[in-house]
């Protein structure tokens, strides 16, 4: 099946996502919050991943539909791992691993925007899994 080829405002929306995500995570690294905390809770990028859900069916069939998902994926997998780290927090012995985890997943979530971002300028499609 051939790739269409997206619009120019839903390229510009995509770079727009992405910078939402970005802002609120570097807002993390700035102030006292964590990066993965920031990234989860600032308005930008809660606003970004309403975007990406709303727009998604619009990138269908372009490259821009696996950088929608990707966003998407990211957003979700990074709660999941907050919500985890704050319960391994929750025992005194689990607070070492729950800061190790807050802080590679902040990293994590960091990559996963500027390695977007990358492909996004390269007009690459995201690798995603099978589903």
């Amino acid at each position: 099946m051939p790739v269409q080829q997206p619009t120019p405002g839903l390229i510009s929306l995509t770079y727009i996502i992405y910078g939402l995500h970005f802002f609120s995570a570097f807002t993390g690294i700035l102030s006292p919050a964590f990066v993965l905390t920031a990234f989860l809770t600032g308005w930008p990028s809660i606003i970004a991943v309403i975007v990406s859900y709303v727009k998604r069916g619009d990138a269908a069939g372009t490259y821009l539909e696996s950088h929608f998902s990707w966003l998407i994926r990211t957003f979700w997998f990074a709660l999941l791992w907050l919500l985890l780290s704050i319960a391994i927090a929750l025992t005194f012995f689990g607070l070492p691993l729950a800061f190790f985890m807050l802080i590679v997943t902040g990293g994590w979530v960091l990559y996963r925007i500027a390695r977007g971002v990358l492909r996004l300028m390269a007009e690459q499609a995201m690798p995603m899994p099978a589903r």
